[in-house]
């Protein structure tokens, strides 16, 4: 008999749909580390990305019925925090204003001085006003922002998901990198 440390995502969801709970053991054991960060990405509280986290856990339990075991575990269960945790930071709304315009080409500037940097020092402030800004996001920005840059989601697979246009999701991301933009004082002079 397998134990839920040694249970892979396959096995672990056969288990479930048997009735085994066990197997929805193994897939918290495995999954639940990643799914509350993915969660405190989107809300930036602890306690609700904890709530999102067993929530979509539990909604997954009573749907288990209907989940193609073919497919892969992890990324239909990050597509399902994501969506809750917009849910619940929506109904807990905290918005900043923005002032103005900020240079939509700064993404790429971050990634490549994070990368090229030798000093972690600096690596560290870094990370540090990149997580404060996206702190500052509305809860659909910082959403769109996650699924494409911490998920590694491609445009089209982000329309799929939310069941609207791939030019509804760039005009999403460029505000939502606009935003970023802003906080990270990345403004344009225009």
């Amino acid at each position: 008999m397998l134990t839920e440390k040694f249970m892979n995502d396959y096995q672990a969801i056969q288990r479930l749909k048997k009735g085994d709970i066990s197997g929805m053991d193994a897939l918290v054991l495995r999954h639940q580390t990643k799914a509350i960060r993915t969660a405190y990405l989107i809300t930036h509280d602890d306690s609700l990305a904890e709530d999102v986290v067993q929530e979509t856990f539990l909604r997954i339990y009573q749907r288990i019925r209907y989940f193609d075991e073919t497919r892969p575990f992890e990324p239909y269960l990050l597509r399902s925090v994501v969506h809750t945790a917009l849910n619940q930071a929506e109904k807990t709304r905290k918005e900043i204003p923005l002032m103005d315009e900020p240079d939509t080409g700064f993404i790429a500037g971050l990634i490549a001085k994070a990368a090229s940097t030798e000093d972690q020092v600096e690596f560290a402030q870094l990370k540090e006003e990149i997580f404060s800004a996206l702190n500052r996001l509305a809860p659909r920005d910082r959403a769109v922002i996650v699924e494409r840059y911490y998920l590694g989601m491609t445009e089209k697979e982000m329309a799929a998901e939310h069941g609207i246009a791939p030019g509804t999701v760039k005009w999403y991301l460029n505000v939502a990198r606009r935003h970023l933009g802003t906080f990270l004082g990345m403004e344009s002079d225009k």
